[in-house]
């Protein structure tokens, strides 16, 4: 089935996909647990494909096929002929084939999301760069304070934060680097409560933002929302929160 007793990548990536017969799956099943070579070569696979699933994901950039990145790389093995029974050069032009499958990937991604502008990936936090960050403040606190809006974020904590999104020759007219939990509901000035929100690229902008956070700070105020429960919304999804308390799908003010 394989060379030199050892499975090839694509039979390894056939493997994951569920797409070998039972017999050659256990077979492969009892070389692994006894190759550490070639566990680590399957590893080095499915995480190759998970990376892919999450940049897709992170960029909102929808990937031909049900299958995602797996689909791709499964029909560049059936276009070069790679599930038939591979030589030793094989395994080598494997290697190269699974290389300039990532490259046409990324170049797709990066095409999309050059034509979709980089403001569609920042209209929603990533969660693992801006999670957001809270003071300890009451319901009475943050209402005794003048609804101050955002503060001014220091230029050197701004240049931070467009590094940490890969946007390090954006322009600070495109976006606002923008509190998640706005100072007026109790957000702390941290960098993990601060990303690059566009102004003009996606209707979800800064502006419509503003009118939700006057929103929440007026329901919380009024006593008719709870502190932590309008911080919970506005981190986890402020578009969704958009949509829940302005009862509508779309921004208000878009045309």
């Amino acid at each position: 089935m394989w060379h030199d007793s050892h499975p090839s990548d694509p039979q390894l990536l056939m493997e994951l996909e569920g797409e070998l017969s039972r017999r050659a799956s256990r077979k492969i099943e009892r070389h692994l647990s006894a190759c550490r070579r070639c566990r680590a070569r399957r590893q080095k696979l499915e995480t190759a494909i998970a990376d892919w699933t999450r940049l897709q994901r992170r960029t909102a950039v929808e990937v031909p096929s049900s299958d995602g990145p797996r689909a791709l790389l499964r029909a560049r093995i059936e276009q070069l002929g790679l599930r038939q029974e591979p030589s030793r050069g094989g395994l080598a032009h494997w290697k190269l084939t699974f290389a300039a499958c990532a490259v046409i990937l990324l170049a797709a991604l990066i095409a999309k999301h050059s034509s979709s502008g980089a403001g569609r990936v920042a209209a929603i936090p990533d969660s693992r760069l801006t999670p957001g960050a809270t003071l300890r403040a009451t319901r009475e606190a943050v209402c005794s304070q003048p609804n101050t809006k955002n503060r001014t974020v220091p230029a050197a904590l701004r240049r931070k934060v467009f590094e940490s999104y890969g946007l390090r020759d954006a322009s600070p007219r495109d976006f606002e680097v923008d509190y998640l939990i706005t100072p007026a509901l109790g957000g702390a000035d941290d960098i993990h409560n601060l990303w690059p929100q566009p102004y003009h690229s996606t209707v979800w902008n800064a502006e419509v933002k503003d009118a939700l956070e006057d929103r929440l700070r007026d329901l919380v105020c009024d006593g008719r929302l709870d502190l932590p429960a309008a911080q919970r919304e506005i981190a986890a999804d402020w578009i969704a929160a958009y949509k829940k308390y302005f009862h509508t799908d779309r921004p208000l003010n878009s045309r």
